[in-house]
Protein backbone atom coordinates (compact mmCIF):
# COMPACT_ATOMS: atom_id res chain seq x y z
CA UNK A 1 0.00 0.00 0.00
CA UNK A 2 2.87 2.34 0.83
CA UNK A 3 5.58 2.05 -1.80
CA UNK A 4 9.12 3.26 -1.15
CA UNK A 5 12.17 2.80 -3.33
CA UNK A 6 14.45 1.60 -0.52
CA UNK A 7 13.30 -0.84 2.16
CA UNK A 8 15.19 1.02 4.90
CA UNK A 9 13.00 4.07 4.26
CA UNK A 10 10.01 2.29 5.79
CA UNK A 11 11.69 2.70 9.19
CA UNK A 12 13.24 6.11 8.51
CA UNK A 13 12.59 8.84 11.08
CA UNK A 14 13.20 11.69 8.67
CA UNK A 15 10.05 13.82 8.46
CA UNK A 16 9.75 13.53 4.68
CA UNK A 17 9.99 9.70 4.81
CA UNK A 18 8.60 8.78 8.21
CA UNK A 19 5.86 6.13 8.40
CA UNK A 20 5.41 5.21 12.06
CA UNK A 21 3.18 2.23 11.37
CA UNK A 22 6.00 -0.06 10.23
CA UNK A 23 8.16 0.56 13.28
CA UNK A 24 5.22 -0.12 15.58
CA UNK A 25 4.59 -3.52 14.00
CA UNK A 26 8.16 -4.73 13.56
CA UNK A 27 11.68 -3.37 13.91
CA UNK A 28 13.89 -3.02 10.86
CA UNK A 29 16.39 -5.48 12.31
CA UNK A 30 13.76 -8.15 12.87
CA UNK A 31 12.35 -7.69 9.38
CA UNK A 32 15.83 -8.00 7.92
CA UNK A 33 16.44 -11.25 9.78
CA UNK A 34 13.10 -12.68 8.63
CA UNK A 35 13.88 -11.85 5.02
CA UNK A 36 17.41 -13.20 5.33
CA UNK A 37 16.29 -16.58 6.63
CA UNK A 38 13.10 -16.87 4.57
CA UNK A 39 13.20 -20.44 3.26
CA UNK A 40 10.58 -22.87 1.95
CA UNK A 41 12.25 -26.26 1.59
CA UNK A 42 14.39 -28.67 3.56
CA UNK A 43 17.74 -28.75 1.80
CA UNK A 44 18.85 -31.79 3.80
CA UNK A 45 16.07 -33.91 2.29
CA UNK A 46 16.46 -32.66 -1.28
CA UNK A 47 17.18 -35.34 -3.87
CA UNK A 48 17.69 -34.09 -7.39
CA UNK A 49 16.85 -37.49 -8.90
CA UNK A 50 13.43 -37.81 -7.25
CA UNK A 51 12.26 -34.19 -7.04
CA UNK A 52 9.52 -33.34 -9.61
CA UNK A 53 11.16 -30.06 -10.61
CA UNK A 54 14.68 -29.44 -9.23
CA UNK A 55 14.85 -25.95 -10.75
CA UNK A 56 11.92 -24.80 -8.63
CA UNK A 57 12.73 -26.81 -5.52
CA UNK A 58 12.98 -23.70 -3.33
CA UNK A 59 9.41 -22.61 -4.08
CA UNK A 60 7.79 -25.77 -5.45
CA UNK A 61 5.91 -26.86 -2.31
CA UNK A 62 4.53 -23.38 -1.60
CA UNK A 63 3.29 -23.00 -5.17
CA UNK A 64 1.63 -26.42 -5.19
CA UNK A 65 -0.04 -25.78 -1.84
CA UNK A 66 -1.46 -22.41 -2.89
CA UNK A 67 -2.73 -23.73 -6.22
CA UNK A 68 -4.60 -26.49 -4.41
CA UNK A 69 -6.09 -23.90 -2.06
CA UNK A 70 -7.18 -21.75 -5.00
CA UNK A 71 -8.90 -24.74 -6.61
CA UNK A 72 -10.70 -25.90 -3.48
CA UNK A 73 -11.91 -22.43 -2.48
CA UNK A 74 -14.00 -21.68 -5.56
CA UNK A 75 -15.91 -23.32 -8.41
CA UNK A 76 -15.41 -21.46 -11.68
CA UNK A 77 -18.16 -20.12 -13.92
CA UNK A 78 -18.51 -21.59 -17.40
CA UNK A 79 -16.15 -19.23 -19.24
CA UNK A 80 -12.42 -19.51 -18.42
CA UNK A 81 -9.32 -18.11 -20.10
CA UNK A 82 -5.69 -19.16 -20.48
CA UNK A 83 -2.87 -16.73 -21.03
CA UNK A 84 0.67 -15.92 -19.97
CA UNK A 85 1.67 -13.71 -17.07
CA UNK A 86 5.17 -12.29 -16.58
CA UNK A 87 6.74 -11.42 -13.21
CA UNK A 88 9.50 -8.86 -13.71
CA UNK A 89 12.91 -10.38 -12.93
CA UNK A 90 16.36 -9.61 -14.33
CA UNK A 91 18.48 -11.94 -12.24
CA UNK A 92 20.82 -14.58 -13.64
CA UNK A 93 18.60 -17.56 -14.32
CA UNK A 94 18.46 -19.89 -17.30
CA UNK A 95 14.69 -19.89 -17.83
CA UNK A 96 14.07 -16.16 -17.72
CA UNK A 97 11.72 -15.12 -20.54
CA UNK A 98 11.46 -12.13 -22.85
CA UNK A 99 7.94 -11.15 -23.92
CA UNK A 100 7.94 -7.73 -25.65
CA UNK A 101 4.16 -7.33 -25.40
CA UNK A 102 4.23 -7.47 -21.60
CA UNK A 103 4.99 -4.46 -19.44
CA UNK A 104 7.87 -6.18 -17.64
CA UNK A 105 9.37 -7.66 -20.86
CA UNK A 106 11.95 -9.73 -18.93
CA UNK A 107 10.89 -12.05 -16.15
CA UNK A 108 9.50 -15.33 -14.87
CA UNK A 109 6.61 -16.69 -16.91
CA UNK A 110 3.41 -18.14 -15.49
CA UNK A 111 0.81 -20.03 -17.52
CA UNK A 112 -2.47 -19.18 -15.81
CA UNK A 113 -6.08 -20.35 -15.97
CA UNK A 114 -8.49 -17.64 -14.83
CA UNK A 115 -12.20 -17.05 -14.73
CA UNK A 116 -13.12 -14.70 -17.59
CA UNK A 117 -15.67 -12.71 -15.63
CA UNK A 118 -13.75 -11.97 -12.44
CA UNK A 119 -10.10 -12.76 -13.15
CA UNK A 120 -9.94 -15.33 -10.32
CA UNK A 121 -6.66 -17.25 -10.68
CA UNK A 122 -7.64 -20.92 -10.44
CA UNK A 123 -4.56 -22.75 -11.71
CA UNK A 124 -1.03 -21.85 -12.78
CA UNK A 125 2.19 -23.40 -14.04
CA UNK A 126 5.60 -21.78 -13.55
CA UNK A 127 7.62 -22.10 -16.73
CA UNK A 128 11.13 -23.41 -16.02
CA UNK A 129 12.35 -24.46 -19.45
CA UNK A 130 12.69 -28.17 -20.17
CA UNK A 131 11.94 -29.01 -16.55
CA UNK A 132 8.43 -27.53 -16.62
CA UNK A 133 5.93 -30.01 -15.17
CA UNK A 134 2.97 -31.08 -17.31
CA UNK A 135 0.62 -34.05 -17.02
CA UNK A 136 2.33 -37.24 -18.18
CA UNK A 137 -0.53 -38.15 -20.51
CA UNK A 138 0.03 -34.94 -22.53
CA UNK A 139 3.83 -35.07 -22.83
CA UNK A 140 3.71 -36.17 -26.49
CA UNK A 141 2.01 -32.90 -27.52
CA UNK A 142 3.69 -29.57 -28.26
CA UNK A 143 4.31 -26.98 -25.54
CA UNK A 144 1.17 -24.91 -26.04
CA UNK A 145 -1.11 -27.96 -26.30
CA UNK A 146 0.20 -29.82 -23.25
CA UNK A 147 0.20 -26.60 -21.23
CA UNK A 148 -3.43 -25.93 -22.12
CA UNK A 149 -4.57 -29.49 -21.44
CA UNK A 150 -2.70 -29.63 -18.12
CA UNK A 151 -4.26 -26.39 -16.87
CA UNK A 152 -7.79 -27.49 -17.73
CA UNK A 153 -7.34 -31.16 -16.84
CA UNK A 154 -9.59 -31.08 -13.76
CA UNK A 155 -12.33 -29.18 -15.63
CA UNK A 156 -12.75 -31.72 -18.42
CA UNK A 157 -16.18 -33.21 -19.15
CA UNK A 158 -17.95 -30.40 -17.31
CA UNK A 159 -19.07 -28.24 -20.24
CA UNK A 160 -16.62 -25.37 -19.79
CA UNK A 161 -15.88 -22.75 -22.45
CA UNK A 162 -12.18 -22.02 -22.91
CA UNK A 163 -10.95 -18.66 -24.25
CA UNK A 164 -7.41 -18.64 -25.65
CA UNK A 165 -5.08 -16.49 -27.74
CA UNK A 166 -3.22 -17.54 -30.89
CA UNK A 167 -0.39 -19.20 -28.96
CA UNK A 168 -2.73 -21.93 -27.69
CA UNK A 169 -5.49 -22.12 -30.31
CA UNK A 170 -5.32 -24.72 -33.07
CA UNK A 171 -7.68 -27.18 -34.78
CA UNK A 172 -5.82 -30.00 -33.04
CA UNK A 173 -6.56 -28.60 -29.58
CA UNK A 174 -10.19 -27.91 -30.53
CA UNK A 175 -10.73 -31.54 -31.54
CA UNK A 176 -9.13 -32.81 -28.33
CA UNK A 177 -11.21 -30.48 -26.14
CA UNK A 178 -14.43 -31.47 -27.89
CA UNK A 179 -13.77 -35.07 -26.87
CA UNK A 180 -13.71 -33.83 -23.28
CA UNK A 181 -16.97 -31.85 -23.69
CA UNK A 182 -15.12 -28.54 -23.58
CA UNK A 183 -15.73 -25.75 -26.11
CA UNK A 184 -13.12 -23.24 -27.24
CA UNK A 185 -12.99 -19.74 -28.72
CA UNK A 186 -9.76 -18.09 -29.75
CA UNK A 187 -7.68 -16.22 -32.24
CA UNK A 188 -5.50 -18.49 -34.34
CA UNK A 189 -2.44 -18.01 -36.50
CA UNK A 190 -3.27 -18.18 -40.19
CA UNK A 191 -0.58 -20.78 -40.92
CA UNK A 192 -1.65 -23.28 -38.25
CA UNK A 193 -1.76 -26.89 -39.34
CA UNK A 194 -5.33 -28.02 -39.97
CA UNK A 195 -6.71 -24.66 -41.11
CA UNK A 196 -8.17 -24.33 -44.63
CA UNK A 197 -5.44 -23.82 -47.23
CA UNK A 198 -7.35 -20.81 -48.63
CA UNK A 199 -6.53 -18.78 -45.51
CA UNK A 200 -2.87 -18.56 -46.53
CA UNK A 201 -3.62 -16.84 -49.85
CA UNK A 202 -7.00 -15.23 -49.18
CA UNK A 203 -7.09 -11.44 -49.61
CA UNK A 204 -10.15 -9.84 -48.09
CA UNK A 205 -11.36 -6.26 -48.30
CA UNK A 206 -12.33 -4.37 -45.16
CA UNK A 207 -15.53 -5.79 -43.70
CA UNK A 208 -15.44 -9.00 -45.75
CA UNK A 209 -15.69 -12.39 -44.07
CA UNK A 210 -14.84 -15.96 -45.05
CA UNK A 211 -15.73 -19.00 -42.94
CA UNK A 212 -15.40 -22.78 -43.11
CA UNK A 213 -17.22 -25.33 -40.98
CA UNK A 214 -15.98 -28.80 -40.05
CA UNK A 215 -18.29 -30.52 -37.61
CA UNK A 216 -18.55 -28.18 -34.62
CA UNK A 217 -15.33 -26.35 -35.48
CA UNK A 218 -15.69 -23.09 -37.39
CA UNK A 219 -12.66 -21.35 -38.91
CA UNK A 220 -13.24 -17.72 -39.84
CA UNK A 221 -11.28 -14.86 -41.37
CA UNK A 222 -12.50 -11.29 -41.12
CA UNK A 223 -10.87 -8.14 -42.37
CA UNK A 224 -11.00 -4.98 -40.27
CA UNK A 225 -7.82 -2.92 -40.04
CA UNK A 226 -5.96 -6.22 -40.30
CA UNK A 227 -6.96 -9.75 -41.19
CA UNK A 228 -8.16 -11.62 -38.12
CA UNK A 229 -8.42 -15.41 -38.00
CA UNK A 230 -10.72 -16.99 -35.42
CA UNK A 231 -11.65 -20.51 -34.36
CA UNK A 232 -14.77 -21.44 -32.43
CA UNK A 233 -16.76 -24.54 -31.57
CA UNK A 234 -19.96 -22.69 -30.58
CA UNK A 235 -20.34 -20.01 -33.28
CA UNK A 236 -21.22 -19.69 -36.93
CA UNK A 237 -20.50 -16.83 -39.34
CA UNK A 238 -23.27 -14.64 -37.90
CA UNK A 239 -22.75 -10.86 -37.98
CA UNK A 240 -24.02 -8.50 -35.29
CA UNK A 241 -24.28 -4.71 -35.10
CA UNK A 242 -21.86 -3.06 -32.69
CA UNK A 243 -21.72 0.60 -31.72
CA UNK A 244 -18.23 2.05 -31.98
CA UNK A 245 -16.65 4.80 -29.89
CA UNK A 246 -17.62 7.39 -32.48
CA UNK A 247 -21.31 6.46 -32.03
CA UNK A 248 -21.40 4.76 -35.40
CA UNK A 249 -22.69 1.25 -36.02
CA UNK A 250 -20.64 -1.41 -37.76
CA UNK A 251 -21.03 -5.11 -38.48
CA UNK A 252 -18.77 -7.58 -36.69
CA UNK A 253 -18.74 -11.38 -36.48
CA UNK A 254 -20.42 -12.51 -33.27
CA UNK A 255 -17.42 -14.70 -32.45
CA UNK A 256 -15.20 -11.59 -32.38
CA UNK A 257 -17.60 -9.71 -30.12
CA UNK A 258 -17.85 -12.61 -27.67
CA UNK A 259 -14.08 -13.11 -27.68
CA UNK A 260 -13.38 -9.45 -26.91
CA UNK A 261 -15.92 -9.54 -24.09
CA UNK A 262 -14.51 -12.69 -22.49
CA UNK A 263 -10.77 -12.49 -23.07
CA UNK A 264 -8.43 -10.59 -20.81
CA UNK A 265 -8.99 -12.34 -17.48
CA UNK A 266 -5.26 -12.75 -16.90
CA UNK A 267 -4.61 -9.17 -17.97
CA UNK A 268 -7.31 -8.00 -15.57
CA UNK A 269 -5.75 -9.78 -12.61
CA UNK A 270 -2.25 -8.63 -13.62
CA UNK A 271 -3.46 -5.06 -13.90
CA UNK A 272 -5.01 -5.10 -10.43
CA UNK A 273 -1.94 -6.78 -8.94
CA UNK A 274 0.32 -4.13 -10.45
CA UNK A 275 -1.42 -1.38 -8.46
CA UNK A 276 -0.17 -2.64 -5.07
CA UNK A 277 2.75 -5.03 -5.70
CA UNK A 278 4.59 -6.67 -2.82
CA UNK A 279 7.45 -7.75 -5.10
CA UNK A 280 10.64 -5.70 -5.02
CA UNK A 281 12.16 -4.62 -8.33
CA UNK A 282 15.70 -5.41 -7.16
CA UNK A 283 14.98 -8.80 -5.66
CA UNK A 284 17.79 -11.17 -6.69
CA UNK A 285 16.43 -14.43 -5.30
CA UNK A 286 13.97 -15.86 -7.79
CA UNK A 287 12.07 -17.91 -5.20
CA UNK A 288 11.48 -14.85 -3.01
CA UNK A 289 10.22 -12.99 -6.06
CA UNK A 290 7.81 -15.81 -6.87
CA UNK A 291 6.72 -16.08 -3.22
CA UNK A 292 5.75 -12.42 -3.06
CA UNK A 293 3.90 -12.74 -6.36
CA UNK A 294 2.00 -15.75 -5.00
CA UNK A 295 1.04 -13.66 -1.96
CA UNK A 296 -0.33 -11.02 -4.32
CA UNK A 297 -2.33 -13.69 -6.14
CA UNK A 298 -3.75 -14.97 -2.86
CA UNK A 299 -4.86 -11.47 -1.85
CA UNK A 300 -6.44 -10.89 -5.26
CA UNK A 301 -8.34 -14.19 -5.12
CA UNK A 302 -9.51 -13.35 -1.61
CA UNK A 303 -10.85 -10.03 -2.89
CA UNK A 304 -12.70 -11.76 -5.76
CA UNK A 305 -14.34 -14.18 -3.31
CA UNK A 306 -15.20 -11.28 -1.02
CA UNK A 307 -16.98 -9.47 -3.86
CA UNK A 308 -18.80 -12.62 -4.95
CA UNK A 309 -20.12 -13.03 -1.41
CA UNK A 310 -21.69 -9.58 -1.42
CA UNK A 311 -18.79 -7.44 -0.22
CA UNK A 312 -19.03 -3.74 -1.05
CA UNK A 313 -15.46 -2.57 -0.39
CA UNK A 314 -13.27 -1.53 -3.29
CA UNK A 315 -9.95 -3.23 -3.93
CA UNK A 316 -7.81 -0.68 -2.09
CA UNK A 317 -10.16 -0.57 0.91
CA UNK A 318 -10.22 -4.37 1.06
CA UNK A 319 -6.42 -4.56 1.14
CA UNK A 320 -6.23 -1.95 3.89
CA UNK A 321 -8.80 -3.83 5.95
CA UNK A 322 -6.91 -7.08 5.40
CA UNK A 323 -3.64 -5.51 6.57
CA UNK A 324 -5.31 -4.17 9.70
CA UNK A 325 -6.81 -7.55 10.56
CA UNK A 326 -3.51 -9.37 10.02
CA UNK A 327 -1.74 -6.88 12.27
CA UNK A 328 -4.39 -7.35 14.95
CA UNK A 329 -4.05 -11.13 14.79
CA UNK A 330 -0.25 -11.09 14.86
CA UNK A 331 0.29 -8.33 17.39
CA UNK A 332 1.39 -10.06 20.60
CA UNK A 333 4.37 -8.83 22.58
CA UNK A 334 6.23 -5.80 21.18
CA UNK A 335 9.00 -6.77 18.80
CA UNK A 336 11.65 -5.35 21.16
CA UNK A 337 10.74 -7.79 23.94
CA UNK A 338 11.65 -11.46 23.80
CA UNK A 339 9.32 -13.82 25.70
CA UNK A 340 10.97 -15.90 28.38
CA UNK A 341 11.30 -19.59 27.73
CA UNK A 342 8.92 -21.82 29.66
CA UNK A 343 10.74 -25.02 28.83
CA UNK A 344 12.12 -25.18 32.40
CA UNK A 345 9.05 -26.42 34.26
CA UNK A 346 11.03 -26.39 37.53
CA UNK A 347 10.03 -22.75 37.85
CA UNK A 348 6.45 -23.92 38.35
CA UNK A 349 7.05 -27.04 40.43
CA UNK A 350 10.46 -26.64 42.09
CA UNK A 351 11.39 -25.23 45.50
CA UNK A 352 12.37 -21.58 45.17
CA UNK A 353 15.28 -20.16 47.16
CA UNK A 354 17.51 -17.10 46.78
CA UNK A 355 21.14 -17.26 45.73
CA UNK A 356 23.71 -14.56 46.44
CA UNK A 357 24.97 -12.33 43.64
CA UNK A 358 28.29 -10.88 44.73
CA UNK A 359 29.15 -7.26 44.18
CA UNK A 360 31.37 -6.22 41.29
CA UNK A 361 33.30 -3.14 40.33
CA UNK A 362 30.20 -1.58 38.82
CA UNK A 363 27.92 -2.79 41.60
CA UNK A 364 28.57 -1.58 45.13
CA UNK A 365 26.23 -3.87 47.05
CA UNK A 366 25.53 -7.57 46.66
CA UNK A 367 22.05 -8.78 45.69
CA UNK A 368 19.98 -11.92 45.73
CA UNK A 369 18.01 -13.65 42.99
CA UNK A 370 15.99 -16.83 42.78
CA UNK A 371 18.12 -19.79 41.72
CA UNK A 372 15.14 -21.45 39.96
CA UNK A 373 13.50 -18.54 38.17
CA UNK A 374 16.66 -16.79 36.93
Amino acid sequence: MVSKSVEAWYWSKRPILSTQFFGQIMSEKRYGLLMKFLHFENSDKFDKKTHPNPKLRKIFDIHEMLVQKFKSAYTLNQSVAIEESLVAFKGLIGWKQYIPTKRARFGLKFFQLCESESGYIWNSIIYSGKGTIFMDEYEHYGLSTKCELTLIHELKNNGYLLITDNFYTSPEVAEILLKYKTDVIGTVRGNRKGLPAEFKTLKLKKGEIKAFQKGKIMDLQWRDKKTLTMLSTIHNAELVSVESRKSTTKQKPKVVVDYNRSMGAVDKSDQCLSYYPSTRSRQRKYYKKIFRHLLDQAVWNAFVLYKKNGGDLKHVAFRMKLIERLCEEGRGLPSSKVPKSIENVARLTGRHFPSLVTSTGNKKYSARKCAVCC
